[in-house]
């Protein structure tokens, strides 16, 4: 049976592909406050202004390429079993060949209902209108799990770190909740590294290789071989 190697992604993975985050930027994400466009407040407060915000972030992706380390990442698959568990917002895990993805605070790519949250659709790298409904009228808004909105997904990915042989973690502070719970619900035994260019939250026994993603994740899977 293959090993299972279990990724955990946040932000530091995509900014290596031009991706800004709010957290580098002083609390500021594309000079807006998270609490003006990624709450469900600021949706009721001004619709237009999020709903811009959102579809000038999927242009944004559309231009975006996956980097060397989505790309290393899938191709592990051809010796393990890989499941990407993934703090971003953006498709880079898959159009980097990753084929096991979680999206823990949702998908740029998709659009769902607001009052109706199980029709979620496909729009690609489409904007999202005020007056765009589903087919049963409702406003549609990004799919994104904004702030003060649960994780759906986070009892899903809890179940797949306990059955990690390995855990990667790229590109995360291990700072925002419940997402950084996850690293707790690894079996004692498993190996833990860490990718983190500067000084990282503290996770007891894992090992910590102090550089960005590409360069960290490309060191890591050498040290597989």
């Amino acid at each position: 049976m293959q090993d299972h190697i279990v990724v955990l992604t946040g932000a530091g993975m995509s900014a290596e592909s031009g991706l800004s985050t709010f957290r580098d930027n002083g609390g500021l994400w594309e000079e807006h406050s998270v609490y003006d466009v990624a709450t469900p407040e600021a949706f009721a407060r001004n619709q237009e202004l999020v709903l811009r915000f959102y579809n000038d972030r999927r242009r944004q992706l559309a231009s975006a390429r996956p980097n060397r380390a989505h790309r290393l990442l899938a191709e592990l698959e051809a010796r393990y079993r890989v499941t990407v568990i993934t703090q971003n917002v953006d498709d880079l895990h898959e159009r980097g060949g990753s084929s096991e993805v979680i999206h823990l605070h949702g998908e740029l790519t998709k659009a769902r209902s607001c009052r109706h949250p199980e029709l979620v659709y496909d729009i690609g790298y489409q904007d999202i209108e005020t007056g765009q409904t589903c087919e049963r009228g409702a406003q549609l808004r990004p799919h994104i799990v904004w702030f003060g909105e649960e994780v759906p997904m986070l009892d899903k990915a809890a179940e797949v770190v306990r059955t990690a042989d390995h855990l990667l973690i790229v590109g995360t502070s291990l700072q925002v909740y419940p997402a950084a719970g996850l690293v707790y619900e690894v079996d004692p035994y498993v190996p833990i590294t860490l990718v983190d260019p500067g000084a990282p939250a503290s996770v007891a026994r894992a090992r910590v290789i102090r550089k960005g993603a590409v360069d960290g994740v490309a060191d890591w899977v050498a040290s597989l071989a």
